[in-house]
């Protein structure tokens, strides 16, 4: 039987991992990340898993099946927030993993598949830009090359912060993850509000909304803003108010299948009163579950940028982070997990 305690005390462990700061401030590969990481380890060896490391620092336990040659079944989430974020993001799906095991051994439940449970690194976009990278190592889609042009705000590669947590960067494409997979199943918190304003306890996920991101740099003339008049201003901030205003309007605009469209960046050169802004640098994430109506947005967006700046007497680049794309989910899988809420009388 699951054991309430058990994972409360596990939150409660892990909320310790973080650097100072408001909420859960776990970036990938910190020092409190790295501590966390250690943390998730030391509970699945408690939980008698047999657990192994890849070159890029995901952790997977196994709890071997009666027929070890059967594909195995894999449960997990990472560990890693974004910064100020919560103490369930992620954390949820790894933790609730290992305490299904501890119930199972508890129980004597004996399963056939060999079940691996797995703790991502670096899925959170917080620190390089881009999501989901531990997973997409796992799946043989990250280069070196991606890992030399994934930085940091500081300016650090990923290649570099790999290397200091002595892993091997270079071998990065031989990360690949081989055996058979039978399905993967991840438990998450709600990141929305559309659970609690329908008073539901879960949500069966059908679809994921996969983002386009870039980033978008404005530029203009830093201009003494007592002596430059209205009308001989190139302001980047003003643009790049426009621009940011238009995003959400072009996304508004398309709603079924919806789209939404948020810049969670802006970065203004010099930053200083009395000096107009020069150069300023937006982190734009668009994201669909379907990849025609984001790809439509997005195209939508970029033409507007475009006469914005032109109009404006701007000047502007698009660096291209991230084009991930939507995944429907299993329909087997949905069936399953509904009869099982289903017989447990849970509304979702």
């Amino acid at each position: 039987m699951i054991q309430r305690d058990r994972l409360v005390n596990d939150f409660e462990a892990m909320s310790q991992f973080t650097a100072p700061g408001e909420g859960i401030n776990r970036l990938a590969f910190t020092d409190a990340d790295w501590a966390g990481r250690q943390y998730i380890i030391d509970r699945m060896v408690d939980a008698g898993l047999t657990v192994e490391t890849d070159g890029f620092g995901n952790v997977i336990g196994y709890k071997v099946g009666k027929n070890p040659d059967l594909p195995v079944v894999m449960v997990g989430s990472h560990t890693d927030s974004v910064p100020n974020g919560g103490n369930y993001d992620g954390v949820v799906g790894v933790l609730s993993a290992i305490e299904a095991v501890r119930s199972m051994n508890d129980d004597g439940f004996d399963h056939d598949h060999t079940i691996a449970v797995v703790s991502f690194m670096c899925e959170e976009s917080g620190r390089f830009g881009d999501s989901t990278l531990g997973s997409k190592a796992m799946r043989g889609a990250l280069t070196v090359q991606d890992l030399h042009r994934l930085r940091d705000k500081q300016g650090t590669s990923l290649y570099e912060v790999l290397k200091g947590r002595s892993l091997d960067p270079d071998e990065i494409e031989q990360v690949e993850y081989k055996r058979p997979v039978k399905s993967f199943t991840e438990i998450h918190i709600e990141q929305g509000k559309v659970l609690e304003h329908e008073q539901k306890r879960i949500g069966i996920v059908t679809g994921i909304a996969a983002p386009e991101r870039f980033y978008v740099t404005i530029r203009g003339n830093a201009d003494h803003s007592g002596a430059t008049p209205m009308n001989l201003r190139h302001d980047a901030l003003c643009g790049a108010s426009k621009i940011i205003l238009g995003i959400e309007e072009i996304a508004a605009m398309q709603e079924e299948p919806p789209v939404v469209g948020t810049v969670g960046i802006v970065e203004v050169t010099p930053g200083a009163m009395n000096v107009i802004p020069g150069v300023v640098k937006l982190g734009v994430d668009i994201r669909s579950i379907s990849e025609v109506a984001r790809n439509s947005v997005v195209t939508l967006i970029k033409e507007f940028i475009d006469v914005t700046a032109e109009k404006r007497g701007l000047s502007y680049t698009i660096e291209p982070v991230a084009q991930d794309h939507p995944v429907a989910m299993h329909p087997a899988m949905i069936r399953e997990i509904e009869e099982i809420v289903t017989s447990l009388g849970v509304e979702y």
